[in-house]
């Protein structure tokens, strides 16, 4: 173990700041317009306190495995970190690492997220591509039908890596002199994703593919009850980070809606905002099956490469494992909506 390792994600995220250019910080650090739903996916949580512990019970844990995703961008090294770390990654769709190169790199369990070509023979191609590849499931991004507004990309002038997984496929123009505002990103959005998703394209998407396909982008009841109708086989509470629609509820905060609207038929995962194990153990009080985390090993690989993704990763388990025994569960089973009290909660206490 190396001396002076950061101890936890807010260490990692000043070297990241420190190790990227201001650009590349700000492209993975960033948020929509006024970042207000990105500062409160993170304050949600503080907002959220623990019932009074039980502690007399025997000390083995088993917080499970393949409870943390780990996704976004982040490739090759993201990969092998969560294939040591025995948890499932998801690979993004604007990925700078070609499926094929990521899936020969390790034994990782891979889920492939996809965002709806507005040609649906591309997005049939990098389906079956990853299907084909061992991936074990497709995550349909359902919340850009447009690209949010991301000023600081467009005060960057940010230009994103290219989408070599599109190459041969379709064109996908980086150079400085396609950027609309500053940021290229907007005007690839409009060329190449296609803004009339509907439930339809669910439909579509399960005629060719055998894969599971969890939808990511749910925040009300409506629309979960509209997944589990559809015959998804999962469904993500994100709302992309607080890249899309600043103002936007934080996720932590949709998440029991959520859950209650699905009663039990898929499980139900969420991001946004989860910077501490307590924050995983919260989201699981709450009824999510599971948690997903970018920002946080984005950070640990731009401070420590491949060793920092996976540090990350150890992190959280081990500060999950920490709240657990303090809370007096042996066990995720154990895990149970008593363990906390939120806002709304202590508000009806008062009434």
């Amino acid at each position: 173990m190396e001396d002076n390792l950061p101890i936890n994600v807010r260490e990692y995220q000043k070297l990241a700041k420190k190790a990227l250019p201001k650009m590349h910080y700000d492209y993975i650090n960033g948020g929509a317009e006024d970042e207000y739903t990105l500062r409160e996916n993170i304050a949600a949580y503080g907002r959220i306190m623990y019932c009074s512990p039980h502690q007399l019970f025997t000390t083995s844990l088993k917080s499970g495995s393949l409870l943390f995703s780990v996704y976004y961008t982040g490739e090759v090294a993201t990969a092998r970190a969560a294939a040591a770390c025995n948890t499932i990654m998801v690979l993004s769709f604007s990925s700078s690492c070609r499926i094929e190169e990521v899936a020969s790199s390790c034994d990782a369990i891979r889920f492939y997220q996809l965002y709806m070509c507005k040609r649906r023979d591309v997005s049939a191609t990098l389906v079956r591509r990853a299907e084909s590849l061992g991936f074990k499931a497709v995550v349909l991004t359902v919340d850009r039908p447009v690209i949010g507004r991301r000023e600081a990309d467009i005060r960057n002038k940010m230009i994103a890596p290219r989408f070599v997984n599109l190459e041969g496929l379709m064109s996908s123009d980086n150079d400085i002199e396609s950027a609309e505002g500053g940021s290229n990103l907007e005007r690839f959005s409009r060329e190449t994703l296609d803004p009339s998703l509907s439930w339809k394209d669910v439909e579509w998407l399960k005629s060719i593919t055998s894969l599971p396909i969890l939808l990511k982008g749910i925040v009300t009841a409506e629309d979960a009850r509209k997944a589990v109708e559809a015959g998804v086989s999962g469904v993500i509470v994100s709302n992309h980070g607080g890249r899309q629609l600043d103002y936007a509820p934080a996720t932590i905060s949709a998440l029991e809606e959520v859950v209650k609207a699905v009663e039990g038929a898929v499980p139900v995962l969420v991001d946004g905002g989860i910077r501490r194990g307590t924050d995983a153990l919260k989201a699981l009080a709450l009824g999510a099956n599971a948690v997903m985390v970018g920002r946080p090993v984005l950070y640990g690989l731009a401070a420590r490469g491949e060793a920092g993704a996976r540090h990350v990763i150890e992190m959280l388990n081990k500060e999950l494992e920490l709240a657990m025994a303090l809370c007096g569960c042996r066990s995720v089973a154990e895990v149970t909506r008593a363990h906390v009290q939120t806002e709304g909660d202590r508000i009806r206490a008062l009434l």
